[in-house]
């Protein structure tokens, strides 16, 4: 509004002496109405709220670049002081406008550090979830075509099968895999869905995965739900009596946040005291970091034993 009004009085004035007239090159006072100092008091007020505007943003920035902004608004209260005491004289180029040139250059160099520094940020997130999407992508991959390998031991059609649901997978998804970023959360689902399909192949009515979703529309980081059904099914209800056990996958919203869980029935560990087998567990602790980076999310495991296992995403809106 104050770059417009600005804009306005000096346009008008070239055709009508609101604020000034022109005369051998300078300017004066209006001599219509009293309003010769108006475009001043406009562009002091510009400047001021270029100065706070500035200080805002100071946290982004190192000290030394912070101190740009502040320069550009001294050194054009700088050029009105030296027009008003030098620059009386008849001058080819008022201080003024050869410091806002200055300045503009100046300020926009700043800006662009700003933008770059935030660029190189996000390269820097967005190759640290490429590489443990990478970690993530052989680890799944494995567990995947080592059950097929068995199950062409004891059932080769259901081998066949699983391989065909398995290309399905790589077919329809492995665009939404390699992306760093959050994607649909039903495309997460469908990714999931095929993974089950694929173990019940393997363990029939041995397992049972119910679905209790009651919202989809919202994102989440690819792969992080599999991880988390993998897991309850290879460490929850493949540690019960006869391998059999039920999986619940449940989605559901608050006003704050999107929750994701995974629930099995198995034995459960102690939090305060998890077992070790030797393995990394590579897939949990990508899901956490992912989570963090992308969305800002986190993820709660909760269990005891006996209870079974309750892993929860939790995506704050």
């Amino acid at each position: 509004m104050l770059v417009g009004v600005n804009a306005v009085l000096y346009t008008v004035s070239i055709f009508v002496p609101i604020c000034f007239t022109i005369k051998e090159n300078n300017t004066f006072g209006g001599s219509i109405f009293p309003l010769g100092y108006s475009c001043l008091a406009v562009s002091l007020s510009l400047l001021g709220m270029l100065l706070v505007q500035s200080i805002r943003l100071f946290r982004r920035s190192r000290w030394k670049e912070a101190t740009l902004p502040v320069i550009v608004v001294l050194l054009i209260l700088l050029s009105l002081v030296l027009d008003d005491n030098v620059g009386s004289q008849p001058q080819p180029v008022r201080f003024l406008t050869a410091f806002i040139v200055i300045c503009c250059v100046m300020y926009y160099n700043w800006l662009h550090m700003l933008f770059v520094r935030e660029h190189e940020k996000t390269i820097a997130v967005g190759l640290r979830a490429q590489m443990m999407l990478s970690q993530i992508k052989p680890h799944f991959l494995y567990n995947v075509l080592n059950m097929t390998e068995e199950l062409c031991d004891t059932s080769p059609e259901t081998a066949k099968e699983a391989i065909g649901k398995f290309s399905r997978y790589l077919r329809e998804n492995m665009n939404s895999i390699d992306k760093a970023g959050a994607i649909p959360f039903q495309k997460e689902l469908d990714h999931t869905k095929l993974y089950v399909e694929i173990e019940q192949l393997r363990f029939e009515d041995a397992l049972t995965v119910r679905y209790d979703i009651a919202c989809t529309d919202f994102s989440i980081p690819a792969l992080t739900l599999e991880p988390l059904v993998e897991n309850a099914i290879r460490h929850g209800v493949r540690k019960n009596p006869g391998g059999r056990g039920t999986v619940v996958i449940s989605a559901s919203e608050t006003p704050a946040h999107f929750a994701v869980s995974v629930t099995d029935d198995g034995p459960g560990f102690d939090p305060a005291n998890p077992p070790t087998d030797g393995k990394s567990h590579v897939g949990l602790r990508n899901v956490r970091e992912r989570l963090e980076q992308v969305c800002g999310g986190r993820l709660d495991i909760r269990s005891a034993p006996g209870r079974g296992t309750a892993a929860t995403i939790i995506l704050p809106k």
